[in-house]
């Protein structure tokens, strides 16, 4: 099933249209969906398509030479290219005559055995394929190698892209339409406990419920997701040990960064460095409280952005003896409620950002947000601390839209109210003009009739964010 992409097939229409030679680079995590978003682009048009495998050089210069001889239709007695600068010239002259898309699949796989190759690449694209109209796209699940030996500035192929697309997880709207005859309230649980990656989601099955689904796919040592996080830190790094225990420290709650070198047992001095390669794939990010800045901030703190990452690393890890030993379901049957809850309550506010970013994108929030994000600190009137769970700022205007959002059964709706509109001085250099509730469930009637006529409150439901 295809869904959602549509920024990023416009993107690559627009490119087409143009009728001369173009280089898209499509790269992002292993199962995200490159490759179907790549053939649902593809489709109707000529394509040459290789996908490299992690074999020798000559190998996969082998499997190139067939894909082109099976592509121009090529009588097998010609032979094959001895040397991929043969391979790309030949393609090359075809491209002068006829169009067609070129398909380079996993790239780092080919590059890491042939280092050569984004050079000669680069002179293949200088010499021949710019006087052409073909569409090149070179495809890599290896993120950190698609960034520094393809995009980087110290890549031969540093500038000859014309377009270049990561490509993120499914947001919940998407993912849901993957999950067909949920409701909104068991849709949320599915994506806070799988999250948004295609070929996740389609391993689901949605006729029966969340925690026999976590059992079989996370809990057995059969499942499909019960390696699936380590097999990327090893993909992707090369001390997966380390990185490891500092995904297990943060999904227990080490947030910052002294509090995560304590509970690795590694010098704070030498952490950094993991944790902007762990930023770098998407698996964490590095909050700060909304008007600081990012650099210098002293109250910056961590958290696993991941839904997968951060459910198998808060659940499953730990348990890694036990389900090893066959007792995988018996651990899924005694996962304390509440701790569940607590974590759907995060990724219930990641949630209502997403939701604002979204609006914000359409112009639909109550003013022109060009910033999505939250903010903790002093609170004056308090003294304590306080937080705002999630904002949207016009930094032009200086005004905010203040969210708070509670993933609850029922809490005590008024005092929530108050509560919020107390929250609107907070943030320096700004005022709070608009205020949002994101509630689990619908507020009653008696809180319906207390902001109906309040132009600067909206209530938002989980079942909103599900159809709107």
């Amino acid at each position: 099933m295809f869904v959602g992409r549509e920024a990023e097939l416009a993107k690559l229409e627009s490119l087409y249209e143009q009728r001369s030679f173009q280089m898209a680079v499509v790269y992002g995590r292993r199962r995200v969906g490159k490759t179907t978003l790549i053939n649902e682009f593809c489709r109707g048009k000529r394509t040459l398509s290789f996908t490299a495998l992690e074999q020798s050089d000559a190998d996969n210069l082998a499997d190139f030479n067939r894909a082109i001889a099976s592509f121009f239709n090529l009588p097998a007695s010609l032979g094959g290219f001895s040397s991929w600068t043969d391979a790309l010239s030949f393609i090359a002259d075809r491209a002068r005559a006829e169009r067609f898309v070129f398909v380079f699949d996993e790239f780092p796989y080919a590059a890491m055995r042939n280092e050569a190759l984004p050079s000669i690449f680069q002179v293949a694209i200088d010499r021949a394929f710019k006087e052409t109209s073909a569409f090149l796209i070179l495809c890599g699940s290896n993120q950190g190698f698609m960034e520094s030996s393809v995009l980087g500035r110290k890549s031969p192929l540093f500038g000859r892209r014309t377009a270049q697309i990561k490509v993120h997880d499914l947001g919940f709207k998407d993912a849901a339409k993957m999950l067909p005859g949920l409701s909104a309230q068991d849709a949320f649980k599915f994506y806070g406990c799988f999250g948004g990656v295609p070929y996740y989601l389609q391993q689901l099955d949605s006729s029966v419920g969340l925690k026999e689904n976590l059992a079989r796919l996370y809990f057995d040592p059969m499942g499909f997701l019960y390696g699936e996080p380590e097999g990327l830190i090893r993909q992707e790094f090369q001390e997966p040990a380390i990185y490891n225990s500092i995904l297990r420290a943060v999904a227990a709650g080490a947030n910052r960064a002294k509090q995560i070198a304590d509970r690795v047992g590694i010098a704070q001095t030498t952490l950094p460095r993991y944790l902007k390669a762990l930023e770098s794939v998407g698996i964490i990010e590095k909050a700060v409280p909304f008007g600081e800045n990012p650099e210098t901030s002293k109250r910056g703190i961590y958290r696993l952005s991941e839904p997968c990452y951060a459910f198998w690393f808060r659940f499953v890890m730990p348990y890694s003896s036990d389900i090893e030993a066959g007792l995988g379901q018996a651990v899924v049957n005694a996962l304390p409620e509440e701790q569940l809850n607590e974590y759907l309550g995060h990724r219930f506010e990641a949630l209502c950002a997403e939701w604002m970013v979204e609006r914000a994108k359409r112009g639909e929030l109550p003013i022109p947000a060009t910033t999505v994000s939250s903010w903790w600190g002093t609170n004056p009137a308090k003294r304590a601390q306080d937080d705002i769970d999630v904002l949207a700022a016009d930094r032009v205007s200086k005004r905010l839209v203040v969210g708070e959002c509670k993933y609850r059964e029922s809490f005590d709706e008024s005092a929530e109210i108050d509560d919020l509109e107390g929250k609107r001085g907070l943030v320096k250099g700004y005022a709070a003009f608009h205020f949002m509730l994101f509630c689990k469930h619908d507020v009653s009637a008696a809180t319906k009739k207390k902001l109906a006529a309040r132009e600067d409150w909206r209530i938002v439901t989980l079942e909103d964010m599900y159809i709107d």
